[in-house]
């Protein structure tokens, strides 16, 4: 009989839960490892899904899940980064760091770093394609790991509740999950192309 009543207990909603936190800290945790997974559309959604759940504390554990996942792939994106710095001939790790940074936009993060220090760290996590160039920048001033974690702790809180917020944005306006998803989804691929977009056309417009 308690095997009968264990399995009644387990809703389709427990059995997302069981499953989707541990794969969103991974998938997080991946995306900052490898900046190329859309970590945001992934707490979006998640959002999405925990905003239409019964159970209590869903969003929470959300922010907690993808705010500790991000905290933990830039502590040790950056940490395989200063072991690159050490070695003579590199990492490919430090390789992947710089590839996606241009000189350009390395040299403003180089800039803004030395005037305003760990303030800039919370910035970068928030602006789309900010992290690395500034994740750089402190690499190349040989910040120490401390330091860095004092300022990338609050970037990650922020990044988590911004993206958390456009979840629950999208799943407010939809009474269907996969609409709020859909929604969520939409909304930061716009907000992640929009500086590109900006800059396309400023350097249409000086040409």
């Amino acid at each position: 009989m308690s095997w009968v009543t264990a399995s009644t207990a387990v809703t389709p909603e427990s059995t997302q839960q069981a499953i989707g936190y541990p794969t969103l800290f991974v998938l997080v945790l991946l995306g900052a490892l490898v900046p190329v997974v859309p970590t945001g559309a992934l707490v979006s959604s998640a959002a999405v899904v925990a905003f239409h759940q019964t159970a209590p504390f869903a969003l929470a554990l959300v922010f907690v899940t993808a705010s500790a996942a991000a905290f933990l792939g830039d502590m040790a994106l950056y940490w395989l980064g200063r072991r690159g710095m050490r070695s003579k001939n590199g990492s490919r790790w430090l390789e992947a760091i710089r590839s996606r940074a241009p000189e350009d936009r390395l040299t403003r993060a180089q800039e803004k770093l030395a005037d305003h220090g760990v303030a800039v760290l919370v910035l970068s996590r928030l602006v789309p394609a900010g992290r690395i160039p500034v994740m750089l920048a402190c690499l190349m001033a040989k910040w120490p790991m401390r330091r860095f974690a004092r300022g990338n702790f609050p970037a990650c809180l922020a990044w988590a509740v911004t993206y958390q917020l456009i979840g629950i944005l999208g799943g407010s306006l939809f009474s269907e999950p996969w609409e709020g998803v859909v929604a969520a989804v939409a909304l930061t691929v716009v907000i992640s192309a929009a500086p590109s977009a900006w800059r396309r056309v400023r350097r249409t417009a000086k040409a």
